[in-house]
């Protein structure tokens, strides 16, 4: 096999293997509902880590090899990040509860407080 054979080969084969990932993801996440943001950022770490493994593992020889390894590498950075998100956003949402809260109960006293000045005769 001469090595132009060879790289035209290891191409294909190494977009059938991207294809093959991009397509499971696509349908895989369109199973369950929405995704959360912690499988949104292990998504795109996955793809990018794969996409730049890839571009690596080529100028190496290795494309597919690249491809595995900065895929697997691109998925636990990605949902690290994207674990670190969802937790911001499950703080932001809990404050924002205590916010809509504690302005029902000042809302509350103020009703009160208009209340009792009326019945004093102060307005």
């Amino acid at each position: 096999m001469r090595k132009d054979d060879f790289m035209r080969n290891t191409r294909f084969v190494s977009i059938k293997t991207v294809l093959l990932l991009t397509a499971t993801l696509l349908l895989g996440g369109c199973a369950g509902g929405s995704l959360t943001t912690r499988e949104k950022g292990a998504g795109v770490g996955a793809l990018g880590g794969a996409a730049v493994g890839g571009l690596i593992g080529a100028a190496v020889g290795h494309p597919a090899a690249g491809a595995a390894i900065g895929g697997g590498l691109g998925l636990g950075a990605g949902a690290l990040v994207g674990d670190q998100l969802q937790g911001q956003e499950n703080q932001n949402s809990r404050q924002d509860s205590e916010i809509r809260n504690n302005q029902a109960e000042i809302d509350r006293q103020r009703y009160e407080l208009e209340r009792l000045r009326r019945e004093r005769g102060e307005y």
